[in-house]
């Protein structure tokens, strides 16, 4: 599911930043108008036991149909566990905003990257889930 969903938006946004985040409970793959996690539109949180797609600054785009999670907060998500019932062509309208948006964020700042990935660690140790 996790080079899916990643594919999935290398091939739409193929111009873009990928920050990818190695933290203590999960990776996190987020996608860039610049360098800076400030202008990441969307992500991919992946966990031992799901896969989450989401929206960073989820809050400022239109979610007519419900589907993402998170309401009153600044990432909205959905959880993905069978490509056959992600909703790609909603998808990829809630993307095409995100990414107007965070391109404006990245134009304030003056930030624009084109297309490279980055690796980052956010945590010193890996903690295991407990069994």
């Amino acid at each position: 599911m996790t080079h899916w969903l990643r594919d999935f938006v290398w091939d739409l946004y193929p111009c873009c930043t990928e920050l990818i985040y190695d933290n203590y409970n999960g990776l996190a793959i987020g996608f860039s108008t610049s360098d800076k996690s400030s202008s990441t539109f969307c992500s991919i949180a992946v966990y031992h036991n799901h896969v989450n797609f989401g929206f960073n600054f989820g809050f400022d785009i239109s979610d007519p149909k419900g589907l993402l999670e998170g309401e009153n907060t600044q990432y909205r998500k959905m959880t993905v566990s069978d490509r056959a019932e992600f909703p790609t062509a909603y998808m990829k309208k809630l993307l095409e905003e995100a990414y107007g948006n965070s391109l404006k964020i990245s134009a304030q700042n003056k930030q624009l990257v084109r297309k490279k990935s980055l690796i980052k660690t956010t945590s010193p140790l890996k903690r295991h889930p407990k069994k």
